[in-house]
């Protein structure tokens, strides 16, 4: 079972009274803001816990059907937390499969929890041994982007999630390896995978792929750039022009806009923002880090930053300000926030009570 035009549609119209909080993108309804199970710190025991099983839970009642993960978020508890989560819901009949878009990535090692006390014998013995990948394919310790691997990957976190089908599965931070290979070397091994995640969707493991970065598409003059034309192009060259390969993520908030203003890719030879260059190639975008880890808020927002994005005044802290912005993007499909409290996500979603900002607003505020 997938996420389905007819069923995410009927998940919006459950909340039809929310101000412009779905959006169609290819053949599905998404919410504007999608739920991301992202822990900083992974070393900490209570990182451990279980705990988002309410959050998710909450979030679909209250009318988000996008939910992110990765296989190496907490080790795997990120995952198998959801699946716990999906399950309640849909023996609860509060929600069905199809009417949810569920996201993983594939990329990082994701280990065990409990935490194996030697990591690198683990490695060893799961990928080595098991000829997913050499040694010489994994970088920092940490991230390997075999097919072989990505797919062995893909397989453990529909067992974690408890689904058949991934709708969305990114390939997690590549950028991390350009440097390693050099560009033109980087781009053939995105070829060897892209290729296997069109058998994967021909498997009936994912219905779409995409790229989740955290630099890779930002700043042309770091090491770890990539531009988005190059990987539609290998797209088309390994899987038609239907190809598979429909999405991106990456970073966006108030702090951190470049994808909307800064020329970092080209697009048939001319240079062109993120933003701009997905559009013209097809690809949607669903940004993360929309509240840039609560460091957004180490003072308040300007009070003319708050009037462009909410003239009537009816939010009430920054953080219902962060989320009015980036659901206000042109552009993106949706935006990521990550919070395992109930109570927080209800009070997060009272952003839907009011439009989103208009164009000629929000584009005021990169004067402001």
């Amino acid at each position: 079972m997938i996420a389905t035009f007819d069923d995410t549609y009927n998940f919006a119209k459950k909340f039809s009274h929310y101000k412009d909080f779905y959006i169609k993108h290819n053949d599905l309804i998404f919410s504007k803001l999608g739920l991301g199970t992202f822990n900083k710190e992974p070393y900490k025991e209570e990182n451990y816990l279980f705990h988002y099983i309410e959050g998710v839970k909450e979030a679909v009642k209250s009318g988000i059907n996008l939910i992110d993960t990765a296989s190496n978020y907490r080790y795997g508890q990120s995952e198998k937390e959801i699946g716990i989560a999906l399950q309640e819901l849909f023996e609860e009949g509060i929600t069905k499969r199809e009417e949810l878009i569920i996201c993983s990535k594939g990329g990082f090692i994701q280990l065990e929890y409990p935490f194996p006390e030697n990591p690198y014998t683990w490695i060893d013995e799961n990928i080595i041994k098991s000829s997913l990948a050499t040694k010489d394919d994994i970088e920092l310790d940490q991230h390997c982007m075999t097919p072989d691997y990505l797919e062995w990957s893909c397989k453990k976190s529909l067992e974690n999630l408890g689904v058949k089908t991934i709708d969305i599965y990114f390939l997690h931070n590549p950028e991390i390896q350009v440097s390693k290979h050099g560009y033109k070397k980087f781009l053939k091994k995105i070829e060897t995978i892209f290729r296997r995640f069109e058998k994967m969707v021909e498997m009936g493991m994912i219905k779409y792929y995409g790229v989740a970065v955290w630099n890779g598409f930002i700043d042309k003059s770091t090491n770890e750039h990539i531009n988005l034309e190059d990987l539609v192009d290998i797209a088309i060259k390994v899987g038609g022009v239907n190809h598979n390969f429909k999405y991106i993520q990456t970073p966006f908030n108030m702090g951190k806009t470049s994808i909307y203003t800064m020329p970092t890719q080209t697009v048939k030879g001319e240079e062109c923002t993120l933003l701009q260059a997905a559009h013209r190639l097809k690809i949607g975008v669903i940004s993360s880090s929309s509240l840039l880890q609560m460091n957004l808020f180490k003072k308040s927002f300007k009070p003319e930053t708050g009037y462009l994005l909410d003239s009537k005044m009816v939010l009430e802290n920054d953080i219902q300000l962060a989320l009015q912005f980036v659901r206000s993007t042109p552009g993106l499909i949706s935006s990521l926030f990550a919070s395992k409290v109930p109570v927080h996500i209800k009070k997060n979603l009272e952003i839907t009570k009011i439009p989103a900002t208009s164009r000629a607003k929000y584009d005021l505020m990169y004067r402001v």
